[in-house]
């Protein structure tokens, strides 16, 4: 076999996986060794960080090389992620992934797994977010998202709160009924009517939102046709397996870009039985370590196939571990190691910095541990340049190419500023202070942890970007994250004499910052989230959503 003038690059991004989770990271008790060998056999990024710490912000930036507000994918007033697939909200057509320049150099381009940036925009079939109207030639996998609802048992936990709202509107019915007719208080007839036909409403909503999430949203499709409907978690680890490494297969003459999105290690967390109960960390670290496995599989089908030398190999989260998921007492979400924060919580460091491994053997030098600012946004630039295409020159690229710095030709990173966004209020500023190494971290804005004191949001399913849910701080706080690198100690403003230099030269930078942003459509807006009939796939006459092509497909590869 030939090999290929042009590089492959395969991208594995984990889905709400913790920094902390992996061994080559720190982790001594979750089994990660092929994600191991995939850093000693490459370079290990110590200070890559997301662009938000939310999924469809994050994959935005990461498709696009851009902050997430420049394409309309942050927002505060309304959604923070995507909720639906039938909405009109998604990555917008003008937007220029690296996936479309890399697709008219010629190169085959694939997608498998999770997507998150949306599907339609003003009719079913139009699929104007969809991936293969954003330069792939191949998609499989689910347009959505996992959710809880997405399982068998998610319905059931919504059939328990059923009942107890069922019974608490019956009785509330039946005592407004007895007071009235018993003369015991003057009610208006209207007023019981009235009561009844809300409690007849709300338990046709509430019976119907689960429906929508799981027979309508979570989905599995094949380009653009809807192969299950609902999908099946319980094989879906395996059909994503399959499908990546017939893709290698069928692409090992030709340059290809391929990028596994995994479903792991986001909740519900759905394991086949090879893995179950195998981890010292319950049903997430059986996750992990099928995932890994995962991660293996890919790996040993490139090097089988003869491309070991030929490939890109690239690994990463779209963001930090969830902190707050829990089933029961066990703890469901990541660990995000000496870091603050987590998935959702803003600017601090647990939500967005993430493992970043790159390998390339003969280009990329192995067992190199890399401990400079780098961004999520850097594939990118560094994809667009080794690919033989060029960067477009209508807009601002965030990204910075990678390759001077993982092949030692440049001993710093390119980003001498990194913003930190929750929606599109800016909470915090990285400067990297190249003259002294020193990196800093000014927070503007941080969410509130509730109750007080805890490591998590726990009134809501995330942290807030902004309002009551926040805490202004002026003076800002000030970290030096290369000596503190947890977030625990803020230097003190009247104290400390770095203080206002740093401070002043990251508000100039701010300024210039805002130079830059100019006014675009929010896609997360409220009216633009809100869930459209007309706009839902269906692989059925609507509402009748039902199908399964991929039955008996698939099985044992994971066992």
């Amino acid at each position: 076999m030939a090999s290929n003038p042009k590089p492959n690059f395969v991208l594995m991004l984990a889905d709400d996986l913790g920094i902390g989770d992996i061994g080559c990271y720190g982790n001594t008790t979750i089994r990660t060794p092929n994600i191991d060998k995939l850093a000693n056999e490459g370079v290990k990024l110590t200070q890559h960080i997301a662009a938000a710490p939310l999924c469809t912000p994050s994959r935005a930036a990461f498709m696009t090389g851009r902050y997430p507000f420049r394409s309309g994918m942050g927002s505060c007033g309304g959604a923070r992620v995507l909720k639906w697939l039938g909405a009109p909200s998604g990555l917008p057509p003008n937007e220029t992934t690296f996936a479309s320049i890399l697709q008219k150099q010629g190169y085959s381009t694939g997608i498998i797994g999770k997507w998150h940036l949306g599907v339609s925009c003003e009719s079913r079939n139009d699929h104007c977010h969809h991936p293969l109207s954003h330069g792939f030639d191949y998609f499989y996998g689910v347009p959505f998202s996992l959710h809880f609802m997405c399982q068998p048992k998610g319905l059931l936990n919504i059939d328990v709160q059923l009942t107890f709202f069922t019974h608490l509107m019956a009785f509330s019915l039946m005592t407004l009924m007895v007071l009235r007719y018993s003369n015991m208080l003057k009610i208006n007839r209207r007023v019981v009517f009235y009561v009844a036909l809300f409690g007849i409403l709300f338990y046709i909503i509430w019976y119907l939102k689960p429906i929508f999430v799981q027979h309508l949203s979570c989905i599995i499709m094949r380009n653009h046709e809807i192969i299950e409907q609902p999908m099946n978690l319980e094989r879906s680890a395996s059909q994503l397996l399959r499908e990546t490494q017939q893709f290698i297969d069928r692409k090992k003459n030709v340059p290809f870009l391929l990028i596994v999105s995994f479903l792991h290690v986001h909740t519900p967390l759905v394991t086949t039985k090879a893995f179950t109960g195998k981890s010292k960390h319950g049903p997430y670290g059986d996750n992990v370590e099928e995932m890994d496995f995962m991660v293996g599989s890919i790996v040993n089908a490139i090097d089988n196939a003869g491309l070991r030398n030929n490939t890109m190999i690239y690994f990463a989260s779209d963001h930090g571990g969830h902190l707050e998921v829990k089933d029961g007492n066990i703890q469901t979400g990541g660990w995000n190691g000496i870091y603050r924060g987590g998935k959702g919580m803003a600017g601090w460091e647990g939500g967005i910095r993430v493992p970043g491994i790159l390998r390339w053997p003969g280009v990329i030098p192995s067992d190199v541990e890399i401990d400079e600012p780098t961004s999520l946004m850097d594939i990118y630039p560094t994809l667009v340049s080794l690919g033989g295409g060029e960067l477009p020159n209508d807009r601002i690229i965030d990204g910075r190419n990678l390759m001077p710095l993982v092949t030692k030709q440049s001993p710093h990173s390119e980003h001498e500023f990194l913003f930190h966004y929750c929606g599109t209020s800016l909470h915090a500023v990285r400067w990297h202070q190249k003259e002294s190494g020193a990196i800093w971290k000014a927070h503007y804005m941080t969410p509130v942890f509730s109750p007080e004191g805890a490591v998590g949001c726990y009134e809501t399913a995330f942290c807030a970007c902004d309002g009551d849910g926040t805490t202004l701080h002026d003076p800002p706080l000030l970290f030096e994250l290369s000596a503190d690198p947890s977030e625990s100690k803020p230097l003190d403003p009247h104290v400390d004499p770095q203080y206002k230099t740093v401070l002043d030269r990251i508000k100039a930078a701010v300024a210039e910052h805002q130079k830059t942003i100019s006014v675009v459509p929010l896609q997360l807006a409220f009216l633009n989230y809100l869930w459209r009939p007309w706009l839902q796939p269906c692989c059925g006459t609507f509402p009748f959503c039902w199908c399964d092509k991929e039955e008996g497909n698939a099985t044992g590869i994971l066992a």
